[in-house]
């Protein structure tokens, strides 16, 4: 029966994408309306009228089902499963692999753990519900593509003590890499423009990590980007002032 609420459910949504009301089905399908508001609202949906509802949609019944999974994954991790990841440095490694949809074949080629080990963290990000680990050591990851850390949660800290400690630890002169440093006044108005074309250059990137998916690894570069703002000015300048500037942004 949850299944089956999940496929209505997402059949109630595909007609709304399509901007289709009840009453349009009923017309397509040659039955009354309240015919077609009782089969939703009760959930009674024989096979048959289901695909004919699809056809009427112009999709197959399983659209629906590939919806209904991509729905049901995560789009964040709960503050245990996070603390869990981040207790043991080989098991963030090998999930931040699978995440990035690396097979078992590439993670054992690239990394020192045995076949044995690698088959025993996967279990456990298995128990932890980020994949489903299937015969023949296949993986299927459990989270949605847009997943994201928590925000000033375990794995966030973690990768921030990264930065700080490692990842500026270059001249960024290398192919590859870029190095912005840009300093200015800008209004209110013109902060909040500047931050939504920052929000813009991210969706950039992720379409581009969606994109590159289908690459096999050798392809493939660990790839990460800092980009931050603030009201903010060298403590040296800040050191000069008659007065702390205490304007609240």
């Amino acid at each position: 029966m949850a299944q089956t609420s999940s496929i209505i459910k997402i059949l109630k949504q595909t007609l709304k994408a399509h901007g289709k009301r009840y009453i349009d089905v009923a017309e397509g399908l040659g039955l009354s309306e309240a015919s077609v508001k009782r089969m939703f609202s009760e959930e009674q949906f024989s096979l048959k009228r289901l695909d004919q509802v699809c056809g009427y949609l112009g999709i197959e019944i399983s659209d629906l089902v590939v919806s209904m999974k991509e729905e049901n994954r995560f789009q964040t991790l709960s503050e245990e499963q996070e603390k869990q990841l981040v207790l043991d440095s080989s098991l963030l490694l090998i999930a931040n692999s699978v995440l990035n949809h690396w097979s078992f074949e590439d993670i054992l080629k690239i990394y020192v753990f045995t076949e044995p080990e690698l088959i025993q963290y996967l279990a456990k990000l298995d128990r932890l519900r980020l994949i489903q680990l299937l015969p023949k050591n296949r993986i299927k990851v459990l989270v949605d593509r847009d997943f994201s850390w928590r925000k000033d949660g375990p794995i966030m800290k973690f990768f921030e003590e990264q930065i700080k400690e490692s990842f500026f630890k270059s001249r960024f002169t290398r192919p590859g890499e870029k190095r912005m440093f840009l300093v200015g006044m800008l209004s209110r108005a013109s902060n909040e423009i500047f931050q939504r074309k920052l929000e813009k250059l991210s969706e950039e990137f992720h379409s581009l990590h969606i994109e590159d998916e289908k690459l096999p690894t050798t392809e493939r570069f660990g790839t990460s980007a800092v980009v931050a703002m603030r009201h903010w000015e060298p403590d040296v300048f800040e050191s000069k002032r008659k007065k702390k500037d205490e304007r609240q942004f």
